[in-house]
């Protein structure tokens, strides 16, 4: 094991390194290739052999690779709104209902998610670059044939579950790959490529609008089949993961983080956030023509949440790497369910409704930039592929059947059809606030328990006797006698204070 000092930060009393728990429970032992070269108490010189993140260089051109993956991915996903207003105003498959349509939004998210632990084996078994042309050639073929849909469980198989497929081998094939190249800039550069979905929902939303109006919805579906085929060919050409430098674990299914309390605290922060998220996505366009706006009207508010998303997130990002993951994570989901309270409910007029989106969007897929940094925060860089598999697992459920309750929720006799979807959305976020705020005091805990063992060391250090700290140091020396005197001596975490995590 390296001999290394874990200092406090200059930067305040409760900033420790971001990747602390690389320390194994059982031997605390640091894997120093998951620290940022720059973070508080990394030694002038590092064994050779151990990988740090360039935090740059050809990173950037990944981080690019993402933003437009991420455009023409989930970017058309969040269209779905659009298409969803479209069939419900204008019948389009005869005898298909409300909720039959709103699971096919909801099956090309969780379709996507399902196939994460298979597109990891995939990872571990092949390479990046041949998962996401997997990806490539289900997500184009899925959008060639829902536009020769004729019935409504055609587009169950085409626009939900094969565009879903090939959406999710494009995902995970790409979506950690800029953690390799990031330690100290990890937040901003996720939140950068977080934001191609927004630009990409923004540009869809209003081209996929004006194209079905102009030259009806198969061609709509087969021009966004060839301008994504092209951008995602290209991307996937210029991608480059690090994986000979990391070694990361890749296994699909890693059970044993299922054991760990925090990492279930933050599946259960993803789960409720999809709940809301959803909601909130596919059914804006729909609810401004509830409210007697036009179809255009609907399409701006889609498209002006998902601008909102592109500038949004990359700004989550950056104050998440200025302020800690988890405390951002936490307030920025505490105010997306704030704000359905506050602007979404009292929508009456569009421009009060054109607020409530610039708003959301810019706070709501909070757990799209911040989830992968999150999950190293829990549980390492090195298992972040076994964590990420387990998140994408956990929000199939909330993501499939999202809309479907939404819809359910509905009512048209009232005055405001969404209310109770709007309510719904609203306590899913705030509820999700509660378990990431759970996250942030078990880190606050481990990082008090941390800087007690390196005092034990140094201790000893100093003593040099060889003893272990164990012989060397009592409880009572550490933490003072009587839970009064521990509680001065801060050795119980007061887990509210404000901290760096």
């Amino acid at each position: 094991m390296a001999d290394i000092t874990l200092e406090r930060s200059s930067r305040g009393d409760d900033k420790f390194v971001d990747d602390y728990s690389a320390i194994d429970e059982h031997h605390r032992d640091l894997d120093l290739g998951q620290i940022p070269s720059d973070a508080p108490g990394m030694p002038a010189t590092i064994e050779i052999g151990v990988d740090i993140p360039p935090d740059g260089g050809y990173g950037w051109v990944c981080v690019a690779c993402g933003f437009m993956i991420n455009s023409c991915t989930w970017g058309v996903n969040s269209s779905y709104g659009v298409y969803l207003a479209h069939y419900l105003a204008d019948d389009a498959f005869p005898g298909a209902t409300p909720l039959q349509y709103a699971f096919i939004g909801g099956l090309s998210i969780s379709s996507s998610m399902i196939i994460g632990p298979l597109a990891t084996t995939l990872l571990r078994k092949t390479s990046t670059r041949k998962v996401m042309t997997a990806g490539i050639v289900l997500q184009t073929g899925g959008l060639i044939a829902a536009s020769f849909s004729t019935k409504i469980w055609h587009l169950f198989l085409s626009q939900g579950v094969c565009f879903g497929l090939g959406m999710g081998f494009l995902f995970t094939g790409s979506v950690g790959v800029v953690s390799q190249w990031f330690a100290k800039k990890r937040s901003v550069a996720t939140g950068i490529t977080a934001a191609g979905s927004g630009i990409g929902g923004l540009v869809f939303s209003l081209s996929i609008r004006a194209i079905i109006s102009n030259m009806g919805r198969p061609w709509a579906f087969r021009i966004v089949a060839c301008v994504t085929l092209v951008n995602n060919a290209i991307c996937t050409f210029l991608t480059r993961d690090r994986n000979k430098h990391v070694n990361p674990n890749q296994r699909a299914f890693d059970f044993g983080l299922l054991k760990r309390y925090e990492f279930l605290l933050v599946l259960s922060w993803g789960f409720f956030s999809m709940l809301g998220y959803v909601v909130i996505l596919f059914s804006l366009p729909d609810f401004a023509r509830s409210r007697g706006f036009s179809a255009v009207q609907g399409s701006v508010l889609g498209a002006l949440l998902n601008l909102s998303m592109a500038f949004g997130r990359p700004l989550v990002g950056l104050a998440s790497d200025e302020y800690g993951r988890i405390n951002i994570s936490a307030a920025m989901t505490l105010v997306t369910g704030l704000s359905c309270l506050a602007f979404w409910l009292p929508a009456e007029t569009f421009g009060l409704a054109v607020f409530f989106a610039l708003v959301n969007g810019a706070v709501c897929g909070t757990f799209w930039t911040t989830i992968a940094p999150v999950c190293v925060e829990v549980v390492g860089l090195k298992d972040l592929p076994s964590a990420l598999s387990l998140v994408w697992l956990s929000v199939v459920l909330p993501t499939t059947f999202s809309e479907a309750i939404a819809l359910y929720l509905r009512r048209p006799d009232l005055k405001n059809q969404y209310l109770y979807p709007q309510i719904f959305a609203a306590i899913m976020y705030i509820v999700a606030t509660g378990s990431m705020w759970l996250v942030r005091a078990w880190k606050m805990g481990d990082n008090d328990r941390k800087e007690r063992e390196n005092t034990a060391v140094k201790m000893v250090s100093e003593k040099g006797d060889g003893e272990s700290p164990s012989e060397q140091v009592s409880e009572d020396s550490l933490n003072g006698v009587g839970i009064v005197n521990r509680w001065k001596s801060g050795s119980v975490s007061k887990w509210w204070r404000y901290g760096f995590v």
